[in-house]
């Protein structure tokens, strides 16, 4: 098994166990990918599934070896290679200076991306016939892990002691969608304006399409960086089951916002969320990549990551068969339009530890 396959393996089914008090404690609830942990594998970050049901039966654990005193990945009790968690940044035991822990602002992601959902509420999370079936954003809010709502001061105060004290490279806001027809890019901006005053990082925001595309501007004018705007899911009959909120903003909307926004921060710098395993075919992921790919726009792929506590908690990962032909494919259209992750300036593609989509971009 080679590293591209190790990593599309583990992502899709996890690990069953992790030795506690080892590295950063991994990332449960909350919105987006969740559930998981960072691990790194020959010299490449993944965020791997570790609290998810269908980790607990996967084959692969981790664990400290005896003789060696070094953390081994394991595969049905047979050691393949040592592997490292990142240690616990500098910047979690410090607090706000109005007495809020500073990982209640934001976390760290991969190894060095800073991480923050700004409003931690949605307009359609608590409604069943609107909420996207997926999401986990309340759940480390109810388990008091984290605060609705962070004001551009704390979050301007997190990101410089980031970036100072644990060398954080580049930011990634993402948000709640509020109940204004701006879908929240009114907000990103306003503290977008607030961190880059104290410090000067790469930012990516993702939000809804707006009413008003105006706001690609004024969200580039405050110092974001780059966009992104998620579809999940391309079928529209997956769309209107798996999340009937979203998908009454139809996909062709979402093309119109994506071309409007490449126009103001560039070709490649604009980006949106496939989730593979929630229903789409193989060929609907790969129509709707080359569809984005040719509009300028990096198509992040990951596989589908069932989170505890939401409707799609018992839903099946995808396959690491599928999800390598996928990479395969997909990478093969980025290397031929000569879209990169690692040309982004800021975000989740750039990062790509929730993906093994970047290793197939070389191929």
């Amino acid at each position: 098994m080679n590293k591209q396959q190790l990593i599309t393996d583990i992502q899709t089914q996890g690990l069953s166990w992790v030795e506690p008090n080892i590295g950063v404690a991994g990332r449960k609830g909350g919105a987006g990918p969740s559930d998981h942990k960072a691990i790194a594998i020959d010299g490449t970050t993944v965020m791997v599934p570790i609290y998810t049901d269908s980790s607990s039966r996967s084959p692969y654990t981790a664990a400290i070896d005896p003789e060696t005193d070094q953390l081994v990945l394991r595969m049905d009790g047979q050691e393949i290679m040592p592997i490292a968690f990142p240690q616990e940044p500098k910047f979690y035991s410090l607090t706000t200076a109005d007495g809020i822990p500073y990982r209640k602002i934001a976390l760290l992601h991969s190894r060095d991306v800073l991480a923050t959902t700004v409003l931690q509420t949605c307009m359609r999370y608590n409604n069943t016939e609107t909420s996207c079936q997926f999401c986990a954003i309340g759940a480390s809010l109810e388990a008091g892990r984290t605060i609705a709502k962070k004001t551009p001061s704390q979050l301007a105060e997190v990101a410089e002691a980031a970036v100072r004290l644990d060398g954080v490279k580049h930011l990634v806001m993402t948000t709640g969608t509020p109940n204004t027809s701006d879908r929240g890019a009114a907000y990103l901006t306003e503290c977008a304006k607030a961190i880059k005053a104290k410090v000067d990082i790469p930012i990516q925001a993702q939000c809804e399409p707006p009413d008003d595309f105006i706001w690609f501007e004024r969200m580039k004018a405050a110092g974001i960086d780059t966009l992104g705007m998620h579809l999940e899911a391309a079928d529209p009959k997956v769309r209107s089951w798996i999340m009937a909120g979203k998908a009454s903003v139809p996909i062709e909307y979402y093309f119109e916002a994506f071309a409007a926004a490449v126009k103001v921060f560039g070709w490649g710098q604009v980006s949106t969320y496939l989730l593979a395993g929630l229903g789409d075919s193989f060929e609907t992921l790969v129509e709707i990549s080359d569809r984005l790919i040719k509009c300028g726009v990096y198509p992040f792929v990951v596989p589908f990551v069932p989170i505890s506590g939401t409707p799609l908690a018992n839903h099946p990962a995808p396959k690491s068969e599928f999800m390598f032909a996928l990479y395969e494919k997909i990478g093969q259209m980025l290397k031929q339009a000569g879209m990169s992750s690692a040309d982004m300036k800021a975000g989740c593609g750039k990062c790509g530890a929730c993906s093994a989509l970047s290793t197939f971009e070389k191929l």
